[in-house]
């Protein structure tokens, strides 16, 4: 067996049926270059051979009596393909907004947690023969990078590969008393691990205040101003996708001197303020974006999920696509200076004290009185940027065309916008709260405008 990290844990605790908490991602594909060519059977055949190989396909959730302590993950003696490969057809010639609006619906579709945490819908009838895999993993099994090292396994750098041998050991069901005793001493131990994380907590609280008054910590949550996609969120989802030139990303950056990131943020913060603007909505003041950081290799927890956060601020209340780059670069180096202050296991051991039932109950209390619209918004959205490979990538033969993360949403910030570079393109996913952002076409439509803005700027 294999214990589940208080983080990884903390996804399936906070989850509700308008909070769903699994990762999605959409990935277009050629068919003409897979080997003897497609065919639903063959491909659904073809997956089954590599994903047994992997563990974390194969392994299912085993709670412990009375939630006394975290899930284990066990293997799954019962696994079958049939309830994790679906196949979806659009009437063709389907466009990209029909495979969007099929990509929301299967979104807002919880996972069976009685089985492996993971789905896949192969989608055919597109326009130009193409198909298209959506993906369903739960957060609690993945982050980005372990999200994109699990796709690696149904990739290859060439049409044909040989399925991968399988490797790994079995995880044995555990019996109750043994997952009982454990919880035991995790539960007697409590005290001394919070006594063990306080110091440091108080010195990373004091750091920020200290920050603050000298003017140099990241943007402060709970000042973000209320939007129309900050409240409340229901179960049903919206997605929309776009795609962008890596190198014009990187011309930017060296004209301006900025990072990849700086230079998508502020993508990001010119798509929302033309967005905002055209729904009469555009605040006065910054929108600020929780953005997940990556500190694999640098934090020694354990779990699927190594990651860590920082606050900035958007610059969609700057009207000049080269001033909000100089204003976003400016406030990420910030941002970034004050969450390596930050100890990078800090998110991770806490975690590790979430109790089942009391946080869960909170989340249910908290929806059910729909507190998210009630107190100051802790942040607006959450922006993620994670890299892909920089080469041409085929998923079970066919040549990938297209590689869209779709992030979830949160109670109080029903928007993601997730942004994966791939062979040279920028492919930025977008998913939302399909009550709060009813047309993400339109916010996906101005990231090419901002692209333009951006480049014409800096010649």
């Amino acid at each position: 067996m294999k214990r589940l990290s208080g983080l990884d844990a903390s996804f399936l605790y906070f989850e509700t049926p308008e909070q769903l908490l699994h990762v999605c991602g959409l990935v277009l594909i050629d068919p003409e270059t897979m080997p003897g060519g497609y065919s639903f059977p063959t491909m659904k055949a073809a997956m089954e051979a590599r994903v047994r190989v992997v563990p974390e396909f194969r392994q299912k959730l085993r709670h412990v009596l009375l939630d006394l302590d975290h899930p284990v993950w066990v293997d799954d003696d019962h696994f079958d393909i049939e309830r994790h490969v679906h196949r979806a057809a659009l009437p063709a010639p389907g466009d990209e907004r029909e495979l969007a609006d099929l990509c929301g619906h299967l979104a807002g579709i919880p996972l069976d947690r009685s089985r492996p945490l993971w789905e896949m819908w192969i989608i055919e009838g597109l326009t130009g023969g193409r198909i298209a895999v959506f993906a369903k993993l739960h957060h609690a099994t993945v982050d980005g990078l372990s999200g994109m090292s699990m796709l690696a396994h149904l990739t290859s750098l060439e049409p044909e590969a040989p399925a991968p041998k399988d490797e790994s050991e079995p995880l044995t069901a555990p019996g109750q008393v043994g997952l009982l005793a454990r919880a035991a001493l995790r539960t007697a131990s409590r005290p001394m691990r919070v006594g063990r994380l306080l110091a440091p907590s108080v010195g990373a609280l004091a750091g920020t205040a200290n920050r603050a008054a000298r003017g140099t910590a990241m943007a402060a949550p709970f000042t973000a101003p209320r939007t129309s996609f900050n409240g409340t969120i229901s179960g049903r989802r919206s997605v929309a996708f776009a795609d962008l030139s890596l190198d014009e990303v990187k011309a930017v950056k060296r004209a301006t001197g900025s990072t990849v990131n700086d230079v998508v943020i502020t993508l990001c913060g010119g798509a929302l303020r033309r967005y905002l603007e055209s729904r009469g909505e555009l605040p006065s003041t910054s929108l600020i974006a929780t953005v997940p950081v990556s500190v694999r290799g640098e934090s020694d927890a354990p779990g699927a999920n190594q990651v860590s956060a920082m606050f900035t601020k958007l610059g969609t209340d700057v009207p000049d696509a080269l001033e909000r780059l100089a204003l976003v670069s400016q406030g990420n180096r910030t941002a970034k200076e004050h969450q390596k202050a930050i100890p990078a296991s800090a998110l991770q051991e806490w975690a590790e004290m979430a109790a089942p039932r009391t946080f869960g109950m909170a989340v249910r209390v908290y929806s059910s009185l729909r507190l998210a619209e009630r107190h100051p918004v802790v942040h607006n959205l959450v922006v993620s940027n994670v890299p892909g490979p920089p080469v041409p990538i085929y998923f079970m033969g066919g040549e990938v065309l297209g590689l869209y993360p779709l992030g979830p949403v949160f109670h109080g910030a029903g928007l993601n916008i997730t942004v994966i570079s791939s062979n040279g393109r920028l492919h930025v996913g977008i998913m939302a709260c399909a009550d709060q952002v009813p047309e993400p076409w339109d916010l996906a439509g101005f990231f090419r405008q901002e692209m333009l803005a951006l480049t014409n700027a800096v010649g």
